[in-house]
This record gives C-alpha cells, sequence and structure tokens, in this order.
C-alpha cells in the first residue's frame, strides 16, 4: 500500500511502497532539471530516508517523460556571483556523495532522459534501472561545460577506462539495453510496466539482511581507494560485528529450517 509523506516538498514526490522509499523528482514542466532548491529537498529527503527504519531501500525516478536532464540553464540567470554559481554546483556534489555514501541502498530508477547532472545522479546509486525508451548521456564537454557528481572517480571503475572516454569526450546518449552490456546499469525494462519492474527489484533488495546491507554497500564503493589488507580487516570487522546481532542468528535459523529469513535491522 503505497501512501504520500506527510510533508510535501515542492519539487518532489514522496510515496512509501512497504519498506521503499520512492523519492519522484517532480519538475515535469522543466523535464526535471535540477535546481538549488531540487538539491536540498533531495538532500532533506535521502536525510530521512536512511534515518527511517522502516525503509530498507531508496528509489529515485522522475515524474513525466524525464529522469533529470540535468542544469536548469533558466536558473542561470545574469547577477549570479561566483559564489552562488559554486553553491549551486557544489549542490549535486554533495548529493551524489550522499548516495554513494549513506547506508541505505539506492535504486535510480531511469523512467527517461538522464542528462548531465542527471545521469550522474543516477550514475552515483547503487543500482541503475532503466526503460528501454530511456536514454543516458554526458553531453557536458560537447557544449564547453564539465562533469560533476563524482562522474570521473565511478565511471571508468563501472565501464574501462576506454568506454569512460567514448561516454564522455563524444556525449553520445545510449539506451537501456546498451547500459546493461556496457555494465552501467543494473536491467533494462519495457515501458509499459517499468514501475513494476523497479518495484520488484527494490523488493529483492529490501529482503536482506540491513546491516550486513551496509556494510557490503561501504565496502564495495571505497574498495577502489583501499588496500587489500584494509579489506580484509574490515571485512573481518565486519563479520564479528554482523555475528553479534539478532539479523544474524535469524539468517542461522532460516537457513536450517529451510524458510526465507524475516530481517528485523536488530
Amino acid at each position: 500500500m503505497s501512501h504520500a509523506a506527510s510533508s510535501d516538498p515542492e519539487t518532489l514526490i514522496l510515496r512509501r511502497h512497504g519498506q521503499v522509499q520512492e523519492i519522484r523528482l517532480n519538475r515535469p514542466h522543466r523535464l526535471n532539471a535540477v535546481t538549488q532548491g531540487l538539491y536540498d529537498e533531495l538532500g532533506d529527503a535521502l536525510t530521512a530516508a536512511e534515518q527511517d527504519p522502516e525503509v530498507r531501500v531508496v528509489v529515485i525516478t522522475g515524474e513525466g517523460r524525464a529522469f533529470c536532464v540535468g542544469a536548469d540553464l533558466k536558473e542561470h540567470k545574469a547577477g549570479r556571483t561566483a559564489f552562488d554559481r559554486r553553491q549551486y554546483l557544489q549542490g549535486e556534489q554533495l548529493v551524489c556523495k550522499r548516495l554513494m555514501e549513506m547506508q541505505t541502498p539506492v535504486i535510480a530508477a531511469v523512467n527517461g532522459y538522464a542528462l548531465g547532472a542527471g545521469a550522474e545522479i543516477a550514475i552515483a546509486a547503487d543500482f541503475l534501472l532503466m526503460a528501454d525508451s530511456a536514454q543516458l548521456g554526458l553531453p557536458e564537454v560537447s557544449i564547453g561545460n564539465f562533469l560533476g557528481g563524482g562522474v570521473t572517480w565511478l565511471l571508468p571503475r563501472l565501464v574501462g577506462l576506454a568506454k569512460a572516454r567514448e561516454l564522455v569526450f563524444l556525449g553520445e546518449r545510449i539506451d537501456g539495453a546498451e547500459a546493461v552490456r556496457i555494465g552501467l546499469a543494473n536491467r533494462h525494462y519495457p515501458d509499459a510496466d517499468f514501475f513494476a519492474s523497479v518495484l520488484a527489484f527494490a523488493e529483492q533488495v529490501a529482503a536482506k539482511a540491513p546491516f550486513s546491507m551496509a556494510l557490503a554497500k561501504e565496502q564495495l564503493t571505497l574498495s577502489g581507494e583501499r588496500t587489500l589488507d584494509a579489506c580484509l580487516t574490515a571485512e573481518l570487522e565486519g563479520m564479528m560485528f554482523v555475528g553479534t546481532t539478532r539479523d544474524w542468528q535469524e539468517g542461522v535459523d532460516a537457513f536450517a529450517e529451510k524458510r526465507a529469513p524475516r530481517f528485523e535491522g536488530r
């Protein structure tokens, strides 16, 4: 059963589907182009989701025919100071860093165009799911702009340096099938039942043990800048920690009883 959140932000639609928190970018008249207000509200929504023990996974998607087409150029009005511009540009950096570092896993459900900052937000999520008709692209270099959201760190790790250069230097848009083929996206689904497919995927993620998931997320995201010994130490500490939780015992019991575990995050 879905229901709206009690306080509704201006640029987002918030809905809960059981243990899944949907955050829907809601500026369809501008193809969900990002403004400072959207970054602020998205950051607040992510904080609220991470702090809510009932939320096991977050899904970010877009209202209308786009996921997010990047910066809203109408917001770049004359008279903005260099400080204002830096604050706006840093807004994306903070949101993408948050997506990578928050304990709750995040799914980007790319329902339509994901361009520039919109593509970078999607790439920063733990899982990227695309509708068949959706297109993803990084046009920044092609229009004299530059990349953000940590995509220069993430993209080569996801698709390799050669393909990353191609996506960045040429700025070509790719569809869901191609994104899956190169290892950028996890799944692509038909448009007709896209969000139902996303929810089914999200429910699979939500059924996993939250402490184990949070540890795995941190370890996998940061593995590229950790040594082997640091990873081994973190794994050992993680194994010792989860062994103290009720969920660990539930996992053992469920395996012995040949049933699906019911994790409580305790």
